[in-house]
Order: structure tokens, then sequence, then C-alpha cells
């Protein structure tokens, strides 16, 4: 189930050249979403993942988050193998998928220009993630895919970028008990170029489904 928090709106056009692309990604593929990415998955969880922004023949095509297209397979389906989402793949919005006390959102909730968000992009779209944080229970756990990720949930946190640095595997104890770890972005590029393997992958997943469990690290 899609569920856009109390402000968010796929009508959002705060950042103009973010608006502009989507006016254009619409002419030419008229039967896109094309609009802001809403957030996917439980309204109050204990994970909420946080990618970079939605991929053009990706989320920007279907309007779910990780859906559709390369950078989703490696995702759902260590999701499903820990529980977490009732099946492996993600192919559109009405293929009866479910995350499990899990929520998938984005750093940036907008195609942008080569994926590439400029950072005052980042600071615009960051009060939508700050909301979605707020809601989470206590001692929730945060995954951040990739640097930018990481960067805007500390930034949700006004937290100093120099304090908590960004590395694949890395956890970080954040305020009011909540818990990030950071993994490199599984992408097509990551993963074909082994920086990202599947094995590396579950790794970080092991770690926080033993925090999730007991409230420790693994």
């Amino acid at each position: 189930m899609t569920v856009a928090k109390p402000g968010f709106s796929t009508d959002c056009r705060r950042c103009s050249r973010l608006a502009r692309h989507l006016t254009q990604v619409r002419a030419e593929f008229p039967e896109y979403h094309a609009k802001p990415v809403a957030p996917f998955g439980a309204e109050r969880p204990r994970l909420l993942i946080v990618g970079l922004a939605p991929g053009m023949h990706g989320a920007n095509r279907t309007g779910r988050p990780f859906t559709g297209d390369y950078a989703g397979i490696l995702l759902y389906e260590t999701l499903h193998r820990f529980g977490l989402a009732s099946r492996p793949d993600a192919v559109s919005c009405d293929d009866g998928l479910k995350l499990i006390d899990c929520r998938i959102t984005n750093a940036v909730k907008c195609l942008p220009p080569e994926n590439k968000p400029k950072p005052d992009e980042v600071r615009c779209c960051n009060a939508y993630l700050r909301d979605e944080i707020e809601a989470l229970p206590p001692g929730a756990t945060i995954l951040a895919l990739g640097g930018i990720a990481h960067q805007a949930v500390l930034m949700a946190f006004d937290l100093r970028l120099s304090a908590y640095r960004f590395g694949h595997g890395a956890r970080h104890a954040l305020p009011q008990g909540y818990t990030l770890y950071d993994s490199y972005h599984c992408s097509r590029y990551n993963t074909q170029t082994r920086r990202l393997t599947p094995e590396m992958f579950r790794e970080v997943f092991t770690a926080i489904s033993s925090n999730l469990k007991t409230g420790k690290d693994a």
C-alpha cells in the first residue's frame, strides 16, 4: 500500500528544474507516472529504507519506489528473503506486493536529470523525509542506500555529516534511539561491477534483522 504523509503531494512542483524535467518526460512518455513518487509500505514500520530518487524507467514509470527496473531486483529479493516483503519481485503497482514492517522512500521524490539531484533539491525535499522519520515508532531502523540518502537522513536529524561518515555496512546510533545502517545503492552499475554483491547486501540485512529482533547489532 502506498501512503503519502501529510504535506506530500504528487503534484509538488517546488523544485523548478525537476518540474520542468518531468514535464518533458511526460511529453515523451505520456503513459509514465512522471510525477513525484510517494513512499511505499507500512505506515509505521520499524525499518525505513531510503534510496536516492526515482529511476527513469522504474519508479518514474510505475509510480512506486524501486518497481519495474533493475535497481529493485536485488532489493525486493532480499526483502522477501528476510520476511519483509510478500513476494521477491516488484513489477507494477497492481502486482499484489506488500511490505511487512518496512517502508521504502527516496531522498528526492522526483526523477532528476541524469539521476543526479542538486544539493538544493535534496534540501527542498528533505521536509518530506523528516515527516516520514518523525512518524516512525521509537527505536526504528533506517537503511540508507548510497551516500546521498545517508546525507539526507542526517539532514533530517540536523546532524553534522562529518560525525557520521558513510561506509558500506556502517552502523550509526542516531538521536531518539534510531539506528542508521549504510549500504551501497543496489543500482545496475554497482551490482554489475560487483561493488555491491548479493552477499554484501544480505550481510547488511542480517545485521538489520538482528537489530530489529533484539535491539542490538548483529
